[in-house]
């Protein structure tokens, strides 16, 4: 699957209740209706850790956009950031202000929270179940 898609894409762990609700919580807020999201073992996913090897055992939230042609693919803070700047509002200025902090503060930051992640939502389902609106925006 090559990526021809012009709209940045979300890769998330789609095993993950705290991920599959991250999912939802962008989804609530994406004004722009644009962002489509792809689970990390799915196609899409997988399709991305392919055209990146360096990404095959990165256990991250993945951020994958086009610049100047060519996909750019963001990990950790750096695409909990772009998500922000994504949402714009309120949360474009937590990344502004996020921005400031160096990565190699934000970075061990972004990794206890997903060292912890599947205990912080116990309990809660990782079937994300999208309404027949936001199911185009869902890559398989």
């Amino acid at each position: 699957m090559s990526y021809s898609q012009p709209a940045p894409i979300m890769v998330y762990d789609g095993d993950c209740g705290f991920c599959t609700r991250s999912v939802q919580f962008v989804l609530a807020r994406d004004n722009k209706r644009l962002l489509c999201f792809a689970a990390r073992d799915g196609l899409a996913g997988q399709g991305v850790r392919k055209r990146h090897p360096e990404l095959q055992m990165v256990e991250s939230l993945l951020w994958v956009e086009r610049v100047n042609g060519e996909e750019r693919v963001l990990m950790h803070s750096d695409a909990v950031l772009a998500v922000a700047s994504y949402l714009g509002g309120i949360y474009g200025v937590l990344a502004k202000l996020g921005a400031i902090v160096p990565r190699f503060i934000r970075d061990p930051a972004y990794m206890a929270v997903a060292r912890v992640r599947r205990s912080i939502m116990r309990g809660a389902p990782s079937c994300l179940l999208p309404t027949p609106a936001e199911l185009g925006r869902m890559l398989p």
